[in-house]
């Protein structure tokens, strides 16, 4: 006979994982033990392996999740029929949204993709490369001509903006929704004026 699944597994779940990404975040990954995470959640360590077979399937969970969920929120916005600009401060804006409340996760994103397989982390590489092709695509509408010469600028002026948009969380990780979509305009104009004056 089947296991049941409890009510509450995507519930612990979830708060397995927040709290993962915080202790990685503030102690470091390899720091944080099995038996340190148990008592963080306040659960026993075989609830915990219940869970998960190792700190590695939770790690590769946690960013699994994370990326997946924001791949999904920005790739399947439906900006075809926006003004080229209006596209783009519409996904940059998203993007900042969609990073608020999520400053652990994004730190251990950033610091801990070496402690997967390789495996793992070409799955999660998969997601990060959809995010830039989609951005790409909205940047290049802005000037097709140009870029249609020239995808190496291309290139650099996509990953230039989520260069801006991945340090904003550590200098104004407070910021109000109001502060975002400032700050997204602000980034916005910033490449229109860059691209346009090329």
């Amino acid at each position: 006979m089947a296991r049941t699944i409890a009510k509450d597994h995507d519930q612990k779940r979830s708060h397995i994982l927040d709290t993962a990404a915080k202790k990685f975040a503030t102690e470091g990954y390899d720091r944080v033990s099995m038996t340190k995470l148990a008592e963080a959640c306040g659960v026993s360590k075989a609830t915990i392996y219940h869970y998960y077979t190792s700190k590695e399937a939770i790690l590769f969970d946690a960013l699994d999740t994370y990326l997946c969920d924001l791949r999904d929120r920005i790739c399947g916005l439906d900006v075809t029929f926006e003004a080229p600009e209006e596209a783009l401060y519409h996904v940059v804006r998203e993007i900042l949204t969609a990073y608020e409340g999520s400053d652990e996760i994004h730190r251990v994103q950033a610091t801990n993709l070496a402690n997967l397989s390789p495996k793992q982390q070409a799955i999660l590489k998969a997601y990060q490369q959809d995010l830039v092709q989609f951005m790409s695509d909205v940047v290049e509408r802005n000037a097709k001509e140009m870029f249609a010469q020239d995808q190496v600028k291309l290139r650099g002026i996509t990953m230039s903006i989520f260069g801006m948009l991945n340090s904003y969380y550590i200098w104004e990780h407070a910021a109000t929704r109001e502060e975002r979509e400032a700050y997204a305009l602000l980034v916005t104009d910033i490449l229109l004026r860059g691209v346009r004056g090329l």
